[in-house]
């Protein structure tokens, strides 16, 4: 039985050890499993998900891996945004998983076992009105997957999938479930600072954010809301619920340039120091270059 995680608040301040180590292929090692795998036209566990497109899927993901996307108005981005690590780091394994998932209904990453629940089964390959996630199966398949087996306080009142519940808490995902994504099932290590409600005591957020992007793969959890307002000085309180892949920061003059990942694509932003304050909840960051705080 699935327990959810009853506690109101992430960890302020947290470090998490791993159940394993985060693997490591190349994209021509995953491009060539696909080339030998061979699916049946249709499959018997997710019997909306076209065996074609989910193909298609799965080599648009490991040839461009910046490319994925949540889906318009769904709480997948979470998902989404720990999907960069394996997509860059171990495409290899995440093809493996999902072709597992496709030819048995069930799969194994790492330690943890995965077995969908079957209204998760039904619904991938039928999600309407998301965008592009309309005609990527895999993608569904993925963020279903995660929201069903990954459970935290958020989801206490939602605990079964039906039409619509990727749009609702079912789907959500707060900073500790996602720290224990990348953790548990990733198998990084990872620091993180921050919380769903309060936000993050940083002293000197360009030294620590600096800090963060030479050790590894850093995540900021921010208010999304008020992320793409044009004007920020009108920015009122919110609550987090996005989450993007920070790559680089500078500072002159008093302004951060900053380049993220936000699905899609890198963005380039120039931001006040005050600003980015005031929407950054959280920021986890891994230590796959071996620093350590």
């Amino acid at each position: 039985m699935k327990r959810p995680l009853f506690s109101l608040l992430s960890v302020l301040l947290f470090a998490l050890t791993t159940l394993g180590e985060p693997g490591h292929s190349t994209q021509q090692e995953a491009l060539a499993f696909l080339q030998e795998l061979k699916l049946p036209d249709s499959s018997i566990y997710w019997p909306n998900a076209r065996s074609r497109l989910f193909m298609e899927n799965l080599r648009h993901n490991v040839q461009y891996p910046l490319s994925m996307y949540q889906g318009s108005n769904t709480n997948f981005c979470g998902y989404a945004a720990l999907s960069y690590l394996p997509l860059n780091n171990d495409p290899l394994q995440y093809v493996k998983f999902m072709a597992a998932l496709f030819l048995e209904g069930k799969a194994t990453w790492g330690r943890i076992h995965f077995d969908p629940a079957p209204e998760v089964m039904r619904a991938a390959g039928t999600l309407r009105f998301k965008g592009v996630l309309d005609i990527h199966p895999a993608d569904q398949m993925w963020f279903l997957v995660l929201a069903d087996h990954f459970r935290s306080y958020l989801n206490f009142f939602f605990r079964k999938y039906h039409a619509g519940s990727e749009d609702s808490f079912w789907a959500a995902c707060n900073l500790g479930k996602f720290n224990r994504i990348v953790t548990r099932l990733l198998g990084y290590k990872i620091r993180a600072v921050g919380s769903d409600l309060i936000r993050p005591g940083i002293k000197d957020l360009y030294a620590y954010l600096q800090k963060a992007i030479q050790a590894g793969t850093t995540f900021l959890y921010v208010n999304n809301t008020y992320l793409h307002v044009k004007n920020h000085d009108k920015s009122k309180f919110g609550f987090p619920t996005h989450y993007i892949v920070l790559s680089d920061i500078q500072m002159k003059d008093d302004i951060f340039t900053i380049i993220y990942w936000d699905y899609g694509g890198r963005t380039l932003r120039q931001v006040t120091p005050k600003f980015l304050k005031k929407i950054l909840y959280g920021v986890t960051y891994t230590l796959n270059n071996g620093h350590e705080e």
